[in-house]
């Protein structure tokens, strides 16, 4: 393309005259109720360690990526030339429901990629897909498609769905909801306006469908899986100002699931978990553009509910996609549980909450669980792509990269797979830096410890965390700048650490730490300044709410694994808590079944057979 190639004559006689990368078109609204903010992903960067190991390898994957092959279903349904590209397998081939889902997800993760290192290789990747999806949708007239029609399918599809005669598995809302987010993140992140304007015709298309449809039939619509279009349709509002788009994001409001949650009624039994959680962060969405208190409520109550009563010890939750009775956890041990995407989409409802209530450690101390225990684990650390499980099993001797034979447990490919979570996958692993750090007027909030460096350009500071965490349980941060300023740094305390110290130069502070809470240190602050983080870590466990006697193994956050090699176990081992024993930092031995096993951080548990919860007897040794 000729914008590109100008572009990269532009950068090799003077990149620093560029603009930082970056969220390059702000939002035009103030969201309502909101007290903290997160930082721009790029003022964030990870240092070396694991997170930056699974960035490394997702960014890999992205720039090697064909993009023709991504273009196949697209351009083929909007009759124009394939240009001899190879069709995709898996999620994407040509006869599959709801295919070209996944290309919202690179998108995002090129964005993302672009906005955390500068890669101009991803940026133009995300340029260019969007500029041929321009060309797809400009043809619709000789495709016979409405204007603004967008998808990898035919827009028949919707006409099925309103008619509530679509039978073959597709959901093409949540496909479009996918290339909506995608284009909206080209647009505010790279500042593409292509992308601009293909998504704002989109959506107009997607108003124009809707404002047809009686609530009745709209009701009966949602029905069919839909993702998060109220939430990118809020977004949109967010980013423009424009009310058509709320009032078109408000359309897609789930009467049946958000009238129970309002009045924080469990209803989940049964539900499709990952159908749900969308909607919940676009209720979040919803009362930031508005104000209205039963939105907050619906994504607060959704939250408690599924945190506290449908939630496996490493914070992801459903089996089989499904949610079940609450407290069902031992009941439901099997290789499909822990579906990816859902805990994706919850650590998002996550930070939505957190930023209306940046006092509550809880919402953090989630995050931190899940993002360690799961979502981290999830990528195969063996595969220079990144790939990664769909499920995260955990019943008795599971392995990841192992289970249903459509595709479940398995690993991830390049071209062959393309499951939603594989798509999240991309996005989780572009942005581990996202919420490590916060901020509001007087203070900076450090709610993840984690090897980076923050570039805090609106105090002119840095600052450098350094940490083995959790293999040891301290981080330094340094704060570095020009000037000395007044401001307040508030460190989570989770709720399992107790004695929790906190020193600045060397010197214990006379501040509260206490359990769950976040220690204020308030100063005057100097260049080269050191903080320094320690948060005792002791052996506990995690029951399972529908039976104390079956609980997994935790050491500070991190959820502990027994290692069986190659072995099968047939149902829940019993282990001897007082067997328990430290060999060295995260690595224990236990007795189970009057066995030696021994006991490692799940996130680690990669080629052999695994055991995560387990019939306990005795007692906890102090260790």
């Amino acid at each position: 393309m000729i914008y590109n190639s100008f572009l990269k004559i532009f950068i090799t006689v003077g990149l620093s005259v560029l603009p930082a990368a970056g969220q390059a078109v702000p939002p035009v609204t103030t969201e309502k109720g909101v007290s903290a903010y997160a930082f721009d992903l790029s003022q964030v960067t990870l240092s070396s360690g694991r997170w930056l190991d699974n960035q490394k390898r997702t960014e890999s994957y992205l720039k090697d990526i064909d993009i023709e092959r991504l273009l196949y279903n697209y351009r083929i349904t909007h009759k124009l030339s394939t240009n001899g590209a190879a069709t995709n397998g898996g999620w994407d081939a040509p006869d599959f429901p709801f295919r070209t889902h996944m290309q919202g997800h690179f998108l995002t993760a090129w964005s993302q990629c672009y906005a955390v290192n500068n890669d101009i290789s991803c940026r133009e990747r995300a340029i260019d897909f969007v500029a041929e999806l321009a060309k797809c949708q400009a043809n619709n007239n000789a495709a016979g498609f409405s204007t603004g029609y967008l998808s990898g399918f035919p827009e028949s599809e919707f006409v099925a769905l309103e008619a509530g005669t679509l039978s073959n598995g597709n959901v093409p809302y949540y496909v479009v909801h996918k290339l909506m987010a995608g284009l909206l993140d080209v647009w505010r992140i790279i500042g593409d306006t292509k992308a601009r304007d293909v998504l704002l015709s989109l959506a107009g298309w997607v108003d124009t469908r809707t404002s047809k449809l009686s609530t009745t039939q709209m009701q009966n619509m949602l029905a069919t899986e839909f993702g998060g279009m109220n939430e990118v349709l809020a977004d949109i509002y967010h980013q423009t100002g424009t009310t058509r788009w709320l009032t078109a994001a408000q359309r897609f409001d789930h009467a049946a699931v958000f009238n129970p949650l309002a009045l924080n009624q469990d209803s989940l039994n049964g539900l499709h978990a990952n159908t749900q959680v969308p909607k919940w962060i676009g209720a979040a969405r919803e009362f930031k553009a508005t104000g209205t208190t039963r939105y907050r409520d619906i994504a607060q109550n959704a939250w408690d509910i599924t945190v506290n009563t449908h939630s496996y010890a490493i914070g992801g939750n459903s089996q089989a996609e499904h949610f079940h009775a609450p407290n069902a956890i031992a009941s439901y041990l099997n290789q499909d549980t822990c579906e990816a995407c859902n805990t994706y989409n919850m650590l998002k409802l996550t930070r939505e909450l957190w930023v209306m209530n940046p006092s509550s450690v809880s919402y953090f101390d989630y995050y931190e669980l899940a993002l360690m225990n799961h979502l981290i684990g999830q990528q195969n650390p063996a595969d220079s792509h990144g790939h990664i499980t769909y499920f995260t099993p955990l019943n008795p001797g599971g392995r990841r990269g192992v289970g249903p034979a459509w595709g479940g447990g398995t690993w991830s490919t390049d071209y062959d797979s393309f499951w939603c979570c594989q798509g999240t996958g991309v996005e989780t692993n572009t942005k581990l830096m996202d919420s490590i750090y916060f901020y509001d007027s007087s203070s900076l909030y450090v709610n993840l410890f984690a090897p980076s460096v923050l570039k805090w350009t609106q105090r002119g500071l840095t600052v450098t965390q350094a940490t083995t965490y959790p293999v040891t349980d301290t981080t330094t941060l340094v704060v570095t700048g020009t000037s000395s300023s007044n401001w307040a740094m508030r460190i989570r305390i989770p709720q399992w650490a107790s004695g929790a110290e906190v020193s600045v130069n060397g010197q214990k502070q006379s501040i509260s730490t206490a359990s769950g809470t976040y220690a204020v240190l308030s100063r005057s602050w100097k260049s080269g300044d050191t903080v320094t983080i320690r948060l005792p870590m002791k052996l506990r466990t995690v029951p399972a709410k529908d039976n104390a006697n079956i609980a997994a193994i935790a050491y500070g956050p991190v959820i502990l694994s027994g290692n069986y090699g190659s072995t099968s176990l047939s149902s829940v081992p019993t282990l001897t808590l007082g067997s328990i024993k430290r060999s060295s930092q995260l690595a224990f031995t236990a007795t189970a079944n009057g066995q030696t096993v021994n006991l490692s951080p799940f996130y680690d548990a990669h080629g052999y057979n695994y055991n995560v919860y387990w019939a306990i007897s005795g007692q906890l040794p102090t260790v």
